[in-house]
């Protein structure tokens, strides 16, 4: 029994429309004709402008800043579909807010990851796309399929075009002991090297790196992590690897720029020759801005065009990364 709809609709929310109309033209579709704005008190107001009755629903929307806004603007379009008897729901969800507060670090704390994915599936989302999670046991807190894809094929990709055979020559670098799984992965498929930075945590968003595991000396090295958030953990390892391991250039990469408070500021005083990020978070500033703190983004937009078709057509989407 075939469970997808008739036909595919792609519907975006506002957090990330530029993805999704190349998404749409990808897969040679037109975007929904949707509106999501809001009301004068704030809240949020949709309006979809189409037939989606019996239709395989797509909506693309990271929960990105202003986080709890793209929330509730992805649940509502999902009600709103879901009302209109769409045939089945995907919740596309390059970037998954709040996928940091995934455990109890201490007594009384909230798992709002898990409150999300009930939120998500009471909302009547049937299918969950995203891209690196932070965690990966946050697939568990559905009862729903969800596909994780991963960003690693588009790093690999980039860095064997810029650097070529000079790649085996390394290193990869995880800037803490929780990224080492991901870029071991990476680092296998360029033949590269691997180090670790160990550092201690004294609070939040503040971090004091210790010592360098491995040999960087005199070596490039790409610092490889999920997501830049304040850029502080990622510019402390990068003067680590620079002052403490003896390496002579360093690039960096994550799959999600969040790049709140002081991250630009930071990234252009640290000593990273280039920051490659994925467009799953829109770039909060200019070209010039992110010239300056020599930020680049690659696309992944044929990646989530390609599972999307996927998804309808009921074909594996773990051969995207076979």
């Amino acid at each position: 029994m075939i469970s997808h709809g008739k036909d595919i609709k792609v519907f975006s929310g506002n957090s990330n429309p530029a993805l999704a109309k190349e998404i749409c033209q990808l897969m040679g579709t037109k975007l929904g004709e949707a509106e999501v704005k809001g009301f004068a008190d704030g809240e949020a107001s949709v309006s979809i402008y189409e037939t989606v009755r019996g239709s395989d629903v797509f909506v693309v929307q990271s929960t990105c800043k202003p986080v709890n806004d793209s929330l509730m603007e992805l649940l509502i379009m999902v009600d709103a579909c879901r009302r209109a008897s769409a045939g089945r729901i995907t919740a596309v969800m390059p970037y998954f807010g709040y996928a940091r507060q995934d455990r109890k670090a201490k007594s009384r704390d909230p798992i709002s990851a898990k409150l999300v994915a009930n939120m998500l599936v009471a909302a009547g989302v049937d299918r969950v796309l995203t891209m690196d999670l932070h965690a990966n046991q946050i697939q568990g807190f559905f009862d729903i399929p969800v596909d994780n894809l991963f960003g690693n094929p588009i790093f690999v990709d980039y860095y064997a075009k810029k650097f070529g055979a000079h790649c085996e020559d390394m290193v990869v670098v995880s800037p803490d002991v929780g990224s080492v799984a991901r870029a071991r992965t990476f680092a296998q498929k360029l033949h590269m090297n691997l180090a670790i930075v160990d550092k201690r945590r004294q609070k939040a968003n503040q971090c004091e790196v210790m010592n360098v595991i491995g040999d960087v000396e005199g070596k490039e090295c790409i610092l490889f992590d999920d997501m830049v958030d304040t850029a502080g953990s990622l510019c402390n390892a990068a003067k680590a690897v620079v002052e403490v391991g003896g390496a002579k250039k360093v690039y960096a990469c994550a799959s999600h720029g969040v790049l709140s408070g002081p991250a630009l500021e930071r990234l252009e005083a640290s000593c990273i020759e280039e920051l490659a990020l994925l467009d799953t978070i829109p770039a909060p500033v200019g070209e010039a801005e992110l010239a300056k703190a020599r930020i680049k983004y690659l696309t992944v937009a044929p990646m989530f065009a390609e599972a999307i078709e996927r998804t309808y057509q009921e074909i594996s989407i773990a051969k995207l990364f076979n």
